[in-house]
């Protein structure tokens, strides 16, 4: 169970909340949703200016709107703005949109009734996630595709559930719930948030730092299988330039080597190592930075208002303000997908040196001597492939002023196409580690040292090798490697 409070809610419960872990309401966050949400009854009754409220929205924002529009403003703000279109998006990420909705209106900032909330509940406890089309947003809020979804949450559109996707209404309904009725605010509160970028690069995030850690595990092996020099990880080495990002992928990879015969005098069998491999802690620890710094802006956005307007429940004030822009997250999300180009680009090199005889001291291709084998030699276009995707990931979205809302709505962010390239990257890293493991399992067994290896890498090997055998002879690895990321993603490598 995942306690939402609009406070905690953590990377990591979110991924398991977006997997389908059932969720609850903290004690406490319906009454301040409620003491919020006076605000914007007494605005309405007071004929008070509020945005989105007793206005229209965008370049209508100056119109105030009469009694019988106001009672239907809701809905019809949800029916305009549903407007995504390409195919639908994965239901995890939707499910995980609706996670961090609903933990952001708790504190109250959105002015939301409680009713949005509770439906919200009932939704995701039941399985029951809105088909929601993956195109539409351009960062300042992730408008259209909320629409979408909150638009289903009243019965209108599709949704998929634990018996395949239908009419939302009726898969509501028969689950015992009711179509949700939206009051005044509700409309926008559903629509009018980033909601939707912040799960993208919180699922990305979290992907990537489980495909990090098994990185580590590949490098590694590599180190063993290559019979690296390790100075350039002794702490002393790096104190001379005490970065964080690479003083912390040294712990890791020391404490993965714990135990390894490499650590004595004699072992290393050159004096300077090829770079992918000596600076392996720097290349790696660039990406350790960008997963610290992506961490930090993430969980300030699961936890943060992303309205506008936005009450200020104690003084009971309702401003406009610019919450649902997500420039920051968007750098971090570029941030963290270039960091990934430099590791997958060391992953390919020390695999080649590996392949090489003259770098490796190990049979061609790691083919077996006489075989007549090309060995892991194929693999290589394979992973060039990979990196390939990943540096086009990595390009940086283009900002352009906005021609939105007759000029009111004129500048956009590169979050939610950020978002989604950094997720699309980290599935092409995540093969591509898988080939690291692969090569550098095979490469241990071959120069006979897998049994001086860390204790630590020995198990991974040995798990690896119940998800594929050694390469004896030429065979199709596809299926393999399959296996292999899979369990990666389950953290089985870490």
């Amino acid at each position: 169970m995942i306690t939402l409070d609009g406070a905690s809610l953590g990377v990591e419960a979110l991924r398991r909340a977006a997997s389908g872990a059932p969720v609850a309401i903290a004690p406490g966050a319906r009454e301040r949703m409620a003491a919020a949400r006076a605000a914007i009854d007494h605005a309405i009754a007071a004929r008070i200016p509020v945005y989105g409220v007793t206005t229209g929205l965008g370049a209508r924002a100056s119109e105030t709107l009469d009694a019988p529009t106001l009672a239907a403003f809701s809905l019809r703000t949800l029916r305009g703005r549903a407007q995504a279109v390409g195919p639908a998006e994965e239901t995890e990420v939707v499910r995980a949109a609706m996670v961090v909705r609903l933990n952001t209106l708790l504190p109250g900032h959105a002015g939301a009734s409680v009713a949005v909330a509770d439906h919200l509940l009932a939704c995701l406890n039941a399985g029951l996630v809105p088909v929601v089309r993956r195109i539409g947003s351009i960062g300042p809020s992730d408008l259209v595709q909320n629409a979408s979804l909150g638009l289903a949450l009243t019965g209108e559109g599709r949704m998929e559930g634990p018996g395949g996707t239908g009419d939302a209404a009726e898969m509501m309904r028969a689950h015992g719930i009711a179509p949700l009725v939206p009051g005044p605010r509700d409309g926008l509160a559903l629509a009018g948030h980033c909601g939707l970028t912040v799960a993208t690069a919180a699922l990305g995030l979290a992907e990537a730092e489980t495909a990090h850690a098994a990185a580590q595990t590949a490098a590694a092996l590599t180190l063993e299988a290559f019979r690296a020099n390790l100075s350039p990880i002794d702490p002393r080495a790096l104190a001379v330039k005490p970065l964080p990002g690479q003083a912390g992928a040294a712990r890791d990879l020391a404490q993965r080597l714990e135990g390894s015969a490499l650590w004595q005098a004699g072992q290393a069998r050159r004096l300077q190592d090829p770079l992918s491999i000596r600076n392996l802690v720097q290349i790696n620890g660039a990406l350790n930075l960008a997963l610290g710094q992506a961490r930090e802006i993430v969980e300030i956005e699961l936890n943060g208002a992303s309205d506008s307007p936005i009450v200020l429940p104690d003084t009971g004030e309702v401003m406009s303000c610019g919450a649902f822009y997500t420039a920051e997250l968007g750098l971090v999300c570029e941030t963290l997908t270039r960091a990934l180009v430099g590791v997958a680009m060391a992953q390919i090199a020390r695999m080649a040196k590996m392949l090489d005889p003259r770098f490796s001291d190990l049979p061609i291709f790691l083919a077996l001597p006489e075989s007549g084998s090309n060995g892991f030699a194929p693999l290589m276009k394979t992973a060039e492939a990979l990196v390939a995707e990943i540096a086009h990931a990595a390009q940086p979205p283009a900002i352009w002023p906005s021609v939105n809302a007759n000029g009111v709505e004129d500048t956009l962010s590169t979050g939610p196409i950020a978002a989604r390239a950094l997720r699309r990257a980290v599935a092409a890293f995540r093969t591509l580690v898988a080939l690291e493991l692969m090569v550098g399992v095979q490469a241990c067994e071959m120069r006979g040292t897998l049994g001086t290896a860390a204790p630590f890498l020995r198990g991974r090997a040995a798990h690896l090798r119940t998800l594929s055998e050694p390469l004896a002879d030429d065979r199709p690895l596809g299926d393999d490697i399959d296996r292999i990321d899979r369990a990666i993603a389950s953290g089985a490598f870490g």
